[in-house]
């Protein structure tokens, strides 16, 4: 049976959040992102024009666009907006994956046997933008490659419908900029031999490319020559990773116990970032020394930053701890996970902070997490025994 793939991605997306909220700014060059030292969060079609891109710093973007008016963003806003999109696709398609914030995949296979599956995502899409306001483009093809490029070929508000017979026709034209996950790195080097558009790397002997680039020319070469086998993931909120210490002594230290918390936080963090998660849902749970145990949550805009996440935290403990007895074990778990990248959440932070989260976290990856730790929890691993939980 012929797969049927879509990808749904809204255009824009802060922008028109802003602008469902503002009808001012219709019309008008936006920037997201935050003060003179911070990054283009995202930016709207009208400031594109001039240049302006994502992750662009803001002081260069209002160079190339000057009459751009700059929004610090509002996450809470647009997560609401996305737990509201998200509500309504899942109520309606039968398998969805929720690649990121503003990004779905659609598994509709099979589905015409009972009515077009064109004309169905058609009618989800009217339902969408009746419902939430936003704008959105979308693509069907045979897998997730081949919708998502084609998603970026129809915006903005755009729709493409791409038949398996049509699959190469389609992809042929375009620069191998578009694959997705393509990186600069990987298209100067591609670039060097000529391998500039898809058609000319869908060519490409197998065995040279494997050669340049090892298992990632394989892949690529797959993509393309439209061949993507990867499943559309049933997206799940429930799905989290926490962690848990059990003190080797009841204790009613708060200031161990906090200096604690920092760590865990440290860590589960720099799992997020690095899997490319972002968390919705914050849990601090406490049990005491008679075992009775207790638990706090809250919604939050989507983060993945320590900064951010360790005040929620301390927030959560003190309104949680009320008891005044001694603790046997706490723990913390970071739910609703969608994927995204942590600099969306970036508003108010500068360039340099960003840069700072990436350097850190790559020292990590490739020395140890243990590597790099903050002064208050650095000295807590020999007074814990821990366990940790992903779910």
């Amino acid at each position: 049976m012929e797969r049927a793939i879509a990808h749904l991605d809204l255009d824009t997306f802060f922008v028109s959040c802003e602008r469902l909220v503002n009808s001012s700014l219709n019309g008008l060059p936006i920037i997201i992102g935050g003060g003179d030292r911070g990054v283009v969060s995202s930016c709207s079609y009208e400031a594109r024009y001039f240049g302006v891109r994502s992750a662009m710093p803001i002081h260069m973007a209002t160079k190339l666009c000057p009459q751009a008016l700059v929004i610090k963003g509002d996450m809470q806003l647009y997560s609401k907006m996305s737990h509201l999109i998200t509500d309504i696709i899942t109520a309606e398609a039968p398998i969805v994956e929720k690649a990121s914030i503003d990004e779905f995949y659609l598994d509709l296979t099979g589905m015409d046997r009972f009515f077009g599956t064109y004309k169905w995502t058609s009618e989800l899409i009217n339902k969408v933008k009746k419902e939430s306001g936003l704008p959105l483009s979308y693509a069907l093809s045979i897998n997730k490659t081949v919708s998502k490029i084609g998603t970026g070929e129809a915006k903005p508000l755009g729709t493409l419908y791409i038949p398996t017979a049509d699959v190469q026709s389609f992809l042929n034209p375009l620069s191998i900029q578009k694959i997705p996950m393509l990186g600069q790195v990987t298209y100067t080097t591609l670039s060097r031999i000529g391998i500039r558009n898809i058609q000319t790397l869908s060519q490409m002997p197998i065995q040279i490319l494997q050669q340049i680039l090892g298992k990632t020319g394989v892949d690529l070469w797959k993509k393309a020559n439209g061949i993507d086998l990867t499943p559309v993931e049933p997206y799940r909120e429930r799905k989290s990773i926490s962690t848990e210490h059990t003190f080797e002594e009841d204790t009613i230290d708060i200031s161990f116990i906090k200096s604690l918390l920092l760590g865990m936080v440290e860590k589960l963090a720099f799992q997020l970032r690095s899997e490319q998660w972002l968390t919705s849902t914050v849990t601090v749970k406490i049990r005491y020394a008679n075992f009775d145990t207790e638990t706090k949550q809250q919604r939050i805009p989507y983060s993945a930053a320590d900064h951010i996440l360790n005040q929620i935290i301390y927030e959560l403990f003190d309104k949680l701890y009320q008891r005044r007895m001694r603790i046997r074990l706490i723990g913390i778990q970071f739910s609703g996970l969608v994927h995204g990248n942590y600099q969306i959440n970036l508003f108010e932070d500068t360039q340099e902070l960003m840069t700072l989260y990436h350097v850190l976290d790559q020292i990590k990856k490739k020395y140890g997490i243990h590597t790099i730790t903050r002064c208050a929890s650095a000295t807590l691993k020999h007074k814990t025994k821990a366990s940790n939980t992903n779910k």
